[in-house]
C-alpha cells in the first residue's frame, strides 16, 4: 500500500510516496521523494509574508503534486505546513488557493504538532533502554527538540531558531542563549544522552562523512563545520558539491546541531535520515489501519 506526504517548509517542499509493507511486520519504504527549493522563509521572515512570485511558484508545485498522485495513486495524503506559512500574514489566503487550484488540503501547523509528527516516526522504539535521547529537527524556520527516555516523550519544545533566519540576522542573543539553557537545564538530569538529528542538512553532513549506519561523533561534526564556515560561499559549491539551495543553510545548520549537542553533553548524534513527510506517513498508516478496525 502507497501513502503520500507533502512537507511545505521554509526552505523547500517535498513530496513523499512511501510503500508500507505488511510482511510480518510492517516496514516503510520510500518509493519517490520530489523536493523543490521555495525558499518561502525568506519572504515569511523577512517581509512578514509569501511575496507573489513566491505563491505562485508554490501553487504551481501543489498542482504539479496533485497529478503526481493522480499517477501514484496513493491510499491517502497529508499536506502540513511549518514555520514559513506560520508566519505569513497570507498564509490562510494561499492555502485557501491552493485548495482552489490544485485541489490539496494543506494544514498550518504549530511547533508543538510539528514535533509530535516528527516523533511519529517511533525511532524511539528501536533504541537502547539505558540511554536518553534528544531528538533535534532543523529547519529553516525553526527547530524542534524532543526529549525522551525509557521510550517515554519527556519534554517537547519548538524554538523559532532555524537556518533562514540566521542567515538573516533574525536571532538575537537572549533567544540563542535561552535556547541553549533549555537543552542544558531539561537534559541535565538524563543522562548519558545522544543526540537524534533529522532534517536535510543534517543528511547532507551525514552523507558527506559517508557514515553507512554509524553515529556522528561530535568532535566530526565540529570539524566539518568548522570547514564549511571557512569556505565561501562559491568553495562550498565547487569543493563539497553542494546545490545552491543547500550551501548556505548547512553552516547555520550545523552550528544548532553543534550547539544543541553541547548544551546537552551529547558525545554522538544518530542520523536515521527521516523527517516529517516520514512522520506523516506513519500517521496516515496508523489512521488507515484504525478505520480497517473499525469497519
Amino acid at each position: 500500500m502507497k501513502f503520500a506526504a507533502i512537507d511545505i517548509g521554509s526552505n523547500a517542499v517535498r513530496l513523499l510516496f512511501c510503500n508500507v509493507i505488511e510482511n510480518g511486520e510492517v516496514s516503510f519504504k520510500k518509493a519517490e521523494l520530489i523536493r523543490i527549493p521555495i525558499r518561502l522563509g525568506e519572504d515569511s521572515f523577512l517581509l512578514k509574508e509569501i511575496s507573489k512570485e513566491k505563491a505562485n511558484k508554490l501553487v504551481s508545485a501543489m498542482i504539479a503534486f496533485s497529478h503526481l498522485m493522480d499517477v501514484f495513486e496513493p491510499i491517502d495524503y497529508r499536506a502540513c505546513a511549518t514555520s514559513a506559512m506560520r508566519d505569513a500574514a497570507n498564509g490562510k489566503e494561499i492555502i485557501e488557493r491552493i485548495k482552489k487550484e490544485a485541489g490539496i488540503n494543506v494544514e498550518i501547523i504549530d511547533g508543538k504538532k510539528e514535533a509530535e509528527i516528527i516523533y511519529s516516526n517511533h525511532v524511539a522504539e528501536h533504541l537502547d533502554d539505558d540511554k536518553s535521547y534528544i531528538y533535534i529537527d532543523v529547519g529553516g524556520g525553526s527547530t524542534e527538540l524532543t526529549l525522551f527516555s525509557n521510550h517515554r516523550v519527556v519534554a517537547s519544545k519548538s524554538f523559532n531558531i532555524g537556518t533562514i533566519r540566521m542567515l538573516h540576522s533574525q536571532i538575537d542573543k537572549e533567544q540563542w542563549t535561552a535556547f541553549k539553557d533549555w537543552v542544558k537545564e531539561t537534559t541535565a538530569p538524563f543522562k548519558p544522552i545522544m543526540a537524534i538529528g533529522s532534517g536535510g542538512n543534517i543528511n547532507k553532513i551525514y552523507k558527506m562523512l559517508r557514515k553507512k549506519d554509524k553515529p556522528l561523533h561530535f568532535t566530526e561534526l565540529k570539524t566539518l563545520s568548522d570547514i564549511l564556515n571557512s569556505y565561501t560561499y562559491e568553495d562550498r559549491m565547487k569543493k563539497m558539491n553542494l546545490n545552491p539551495d543547500r550551501t548556505d543553510v548547512i553552516v547555520p545548520a550545523a552550528k544548532i546541531f553543534r550547539a544543541v549537542m553541547k548544551a546537552a553533553q551529547a558525545e554522538e548524534i544518530i542520523v536515521p535520515q527521516i523527517g516529517l513527510s516520514d512522520g506523516i506517513v506513519h500517521l496516515l498508516y496508523e489512521k488507515y489501519k484504525e478505520a480497517l478496525r473499525e469497519n
